[in-house]
């Protein structure tokens, strides 16, 4: 078996508009850091599907959905909010995102990889049941978490949300269901602006003051997440990884660098064998300075395939 990388050529077409930082850029960036690194002949390269609407009704309502296909213009970009724009090709890179998070799902359940990364675009954490934000349509690891529980029958899944900014629409959909556990770091106070305090007993949130380094989230990390998911015991691990916490990357002011989204990793797939067959799957989310982002996949996908 081996560590899966889907993506799709539809993810580079979602148009956010000239100087937007959520741009095809960054799946090219990651693209030229895993040849460089020659670490791309190690990975099973999968494409992505399509989500199903059903799939996406796990996690959102059918008004969402329905908004969401509507409001992709024939030309140009779409507003729907400051920071969150469509162009006409942004219906299928969504649901190319979250069929990413379903496919590997199914084959990492199934056995066919040992663990898998989506390198897709756009990203999913801040999308909420009934609204799209931050950059974010679908919430792909709300989608294919919910998937794993209700459609593969798993009874307990572990989130894992490292980034600056805190995945509030993840933790809204999932709050309160006993089925999940979901640890998440980020900048407090930043965008959202959520987190503190959690919403429910089943989510874990770290606020990390501005200027926070590696140090302090591996401190944090070793004393709050890994006791309770141990003890959770996930039979899969989701991962919402953002890599806009590096302190190259100017949409946020934490100080990690490579070695710590690594140690992460790391961390993440011990839990994982542990209780979880070594089952992972983990989607993109922020990262916004080139180098910075390509570098920090590199070294998340390195662990990840145990290279």
């Amino acid at each position: 078996m081996a560590t899966g990388f889907y993506t799709h050529p539809d993810c580079l077409l979602h148009d956010t508009g000239d100087g937007h930082p959520e741009r095809a850029a960054r799946l090219q960036a990651i693209e030229d850091q895993l040849i460089g690194s020659r670490i791309d002949i190690a990975l099973q390269r999968e494409t992505a599907p399509l989500a199903s609407e059903t799939a996406l009704l796990r996690a959102h309502s059918a008004a969402h959905v329905a908004a969401m296909r509507a409001c992709v213009p024939a030309t140009g970009q779409a507003e729907i909010d400051a920071d969150t724009f469509v162009g006409p090709h942004s219906w299928n890179a969504a649901l190319r995102a979250a069929g990413a998070a379903l496919a590997a799902t199914d084959a990492v359940i199934d056995g066919h990889l040992d663990n898998a990364f989506c390198c897709v675009r756009p990203p999913g954490h801040h999308a909420l049941r009934e609204q799209a934000m931050g950059f974010c349509l679908f919430n792909n690891v709300a989608v294919a978490a919910l998937h794993a529980l209700e459609a593969r029958h798993l009874a307990r899944v572990a989130v894992i949300d490292f980034d600056v900014h805190h995945g509030n629409g993840t933790e809204a959909i999932l709050a309160g269901d006993p089925r999940v556990l979901m640890c998440g770091f980020f900048q407090h106070p930043f965008y959202p602006f959520s987190g503190v305090p959690p919403l429910a007993p089943n989510m874990l949130n770290v606020p990390l003051a501005a200027r926070s380094d590696g140090a302090a989230m591996r401190e944090a990390v070793t004393r709050e997440w890994l006791p309770r998911l141990r003890a959770f015991a996930p039979q899969m691990i989701f991962i919402s990884a953002g890599f806009d916490a590096h302190r190259d990357d100017d949409l946020g002011n934490l100080g990690l660098v490579e070695a710590d989204f690594a140690w992460l990793t790391r961390c993440i797939r011990e839990v994982a064998a542990h209780s979880a067959q070594g089952r992972i799957v983990s989607c993109l989310e922020g990262g916004y300075a080139l180098s910075a982002l390509g570098r920090s996949v590199v070294a998340h996908v390195r662990e990840l395939a145990d290279l």
